[in-house]
């Protein structure tokens, strides 16, 4: 999650008893790759979308590439708060030279992938969270409970049903090969969120390979965040890390704009991506969740509620008692 997350950093300390994954602004994963915990919120359609410059060469291979790339993921809550479907495509477009200097046109839809992601525990969640109103260094304090993540499962396929001219050397074809993924997300004072996934990609085939994202993101205020990201892979025919950086603006409470460059460490090959995105929402037929107090809370309160009457009720006797 890449943008909103200082709203989101306030909303998680000020409301209490949270049920719904829906807020008040759009909760985008652009412009860096780790997934959020967080959904969408159930009937929210949300578009997430960029188009990115690529250059690519290989210093053992002695060859190149570069073009640019497109990225579209779509995310639909449905069913549950907690429950999203996301649908990710990324089409690329270049020109490959070879070690003999001869070019080809290289296109076509490099990776599309289907899944489901369910929000499995959210620390906020039934918590209330007391107020000071004497005090803003007590409302600001740190508390051990941010430091208890919001976990989410994912669960996808890789779908690959025409020929892709971007597979590495000896890499099989699958038509369909499952993807698994862990997501965690943390969120400390001062608007910082920490998202991170590990996951399992292409599993069952000979280029199965795991991998993590961290991101670290601060929201300077209710328009501008920045980021910082570490991605690794390890696979039996590709290994490497990446390390992205980026901002974003929120331009409306439905509508983000972003950038980002992003880099990977080695050289065989060695890749460069920068570009820009948007992510836009639609929220036409999302309903308030109705948030209701846990029973042992009304309980609660309705035994202060008994205390004070009993308190107002001795007074009153005594002061009768008194009376000539």
């Amino acid at each position: 999650m890449k943008i909103n997350l200082f709203a989101l950093f306030i909303l998680s300390l000020s409301v209490s008893k949270i049920n719904a994954q829906h807020t008040d602004v759009i909760n985008s994963n652009r412009p860096g790759e780790s997934m959020s915990a967080f959904a969408v919120g159930k009937t929210v359609i949300q578009i997430e979308s960029g188009l990115s410059y690529v250059n690519e060469k290989h210093s053992i291979l002695d060859y190149s590439a570069s073009g640019f790339s497109g990225d579209f993921n779509a995310r639909y809550g449905f069913f549950k708060e907690q429950l999203e479907a996301i649908l990710e495509l990324n089409y690329q477009n270049d020109i490959y030279i070879a070690d003999d200097y001869t070019e080809y046109n290289r296109k076509g839809l490099k990776s599309s992938t289907l899944g489901l992601k369910y929000l499995v525990y959210d620390p906020f969640k039934n918590y209330e969270e007391k107020v000071n109103i004497y005090s803003w260094k007590a409302n600001h304090k740190f508390k051990w409970r941010q430091l208890i993540p919001a976990v989410s499962v994912y669960a996808g396929a890789n779908l690959n049903f025409s020929s892709n001219p971007f597979l590495f050397g000896g890499e099989e074809i699958s038509r369909v090969s499952p993807k698994g993924m862990l997501i965690t997300q943390q969120i400390f004072p001062g608007a910082w969120v920490f998202v991170t996934n590990v996951f399992i990609d292409k599993v069952g085939t000979n280029n199965q390979t795991l991998g993590y994202i961290a991101t670290l993101t601060k929201g300077f205020n209710d328009k501008w965040s920045a980021y910082l990201e570490n991605k690794g892979l390890q696979g039996d025919y590709y290994a490497d890390g990446f390390f992205s950086t980026g901002a974003a603006y929120l331009v409306n409470e439905n509508l983000q704009i972003d950038a980002y460059v992003s880099k990977n460490f080695k050289t065989t090959p060695d890749f460069l991506f920068a570009g820009f995105g948007l992510s836009w929402r639609s929220t036409t037929n999302y309903k308030d969740v109705m948030i209701r107090a846990p029973k042992g809370d009304k309980k609660k309160d309705k035994s202060k509620k008994d205390k004070e009457k009993d308190k107002k009720k001795k007074r009153l006797d005594e002061v009768q008692v008194e009376k000539p």
